[in-house]
């Protein structure tokens, strides 16, 4: 809190006033972050024509977001301080990140019941998770990596977890029964 405020001008006291502590500034600050995340993706899928560009632009949303402030983005969605303490979970600030990727599994939701039809619904009902898990963790360790020759850039991540998302990582590989 001491670095914060010193970088925003101010005195600690401040912050704690109106956030109480680090949690409290974390939950204000993620649902600020959390929303425009949110609303950039939306629009991303909104200007999409079939599924697999929408998933494409929400991918790549996501990504160029995290890319451009990944501190911020690492604070927003990390555990708070008291959980990563081993202290109390800080419910505010999980509930906002699970908001947020409930509003992203059912962005991801609409188009795939259309494109994929009646019969489906199971598939439909786990699978925007699955999807958001496979973006998140492998955004992540992207993000994580060090810059290099073999690193891809942000477009060239976006693809391929887009075409891991629609066909897989091994497509010519069928099912074992």
């Amino acid at each position: 809190m001491e670095d914060i405020a010193a970088a925003a001008g101010t005195s600690k006291s401040v912050f704690y006033r109106y956030f109480g502590d680090k949690a409290g500034l974390q939950q204000a600050v993620g649902e600020v972050v959390l929303s425009q995340m949110q609303r950039r993706i939306h629009e991303a899928a909104q200007s999409a024509q079939t599924p697999r560009e929408g998933l494409f632009a929400m991918v790549s949303a996501y990504l160029q977001m995290a890319e451009t402030s990944p501190n911020v983005y690492a604070f927003v969605t990390r555990h708070s301080a008291a959980e990563q303490d081993g202290g109390q979970t800080t419910i505010a600030t999980a509930g906002a990140l699970g908001h947020f990727f409930d509003s992203i599994a059912k962005m991801i939701a609409r188009p795939m019941r259309a494109h994929l039809g009646a019969g489906k619904e199971a598939v439909i009902g786990y699978w925007p998770n699955a999807a958001i898990g496979l973006v998140r963790n492998a955004g992540e360790q992207w993000l994580a990596s060090p810059v290099s020759p073999e690193k891809p850039d942000q477009d060239a991540m976006a693809r391929q977890i887009t075409a891991w998302l629609c066909v897989g990582i091994a497509p010519e590989l069928t099912d074992v029964q």
